[in-house]
């Protein structure tokens, strides 16, 4: 939910942004036009996959501090010289400096998220674990097992 490939909405299409000039100051402004907080971390190379569809924006310089990126130096709406290979992607991680102590209790029981599912309230188990996500081995795997990831996650 605060990770993956940037995708923009023009001129009633979505599509994605090329990574040329795309840095940690890029991902800030992504992160604050999503409303996410966190350590802010651009992502390049269709890190998390590469999109489909058209290309829109491409050369995108932002200085860190704008609100959208719309007010970003960039590329004219469909001006770019990428592949998908080169899709840009952020990461607004919320459990980083400050955060980190907030979360330091639900870190050290185990963040947990479903995904892959087709609904909200299934999908595979993966847990948040100093900075990153892992999947959890089914060795052992009970419906005990999955009663506490419901309730974790607020299933009752």
């Amino acid at each position: 939910s605060f990770e993956g490939r940037v995708e923009v909405y023009h001129d009633g299409k979505w599509g994605t942004i090329c990574d040329d000039q795309w840095d940690d100051r890029d991902a800030e402004v992504v992160c604050r036009q999503l409303g996410l907080s966190g350590n802010p971390k651009a992502l390049s190379w269709a890190y998390y996959g590469q999109g489909s569809g058209p290309i829109l924006l491409d050369e995108v310089e932002c200085s860190g501090n704008e609100l959208s990126l719309d007010q970003c130096k960039k590329s004219d709406w469909g001006q770019q010289n990428c592949d998908h290979i080169e899709d840009a992607g952020v990461s607004c991680d919320p459990f980083t400096g400050t955060d980190l102590q907030l979360y330091a209790s639900q870190m050290w029981s185990g963040t947990v998220r479903l995904a892959g599912g087709r609904s909200l309230s299934e999908g595979r188990v993966e847990v948040y674990y100093n900075g990153d996500w892992g999947t959890v081995c089914d060795d052992g795997w009970t419906d005990l097992g999955a009663q506490v990831v419901c309730r974790q996650l607020g299933f009752r």
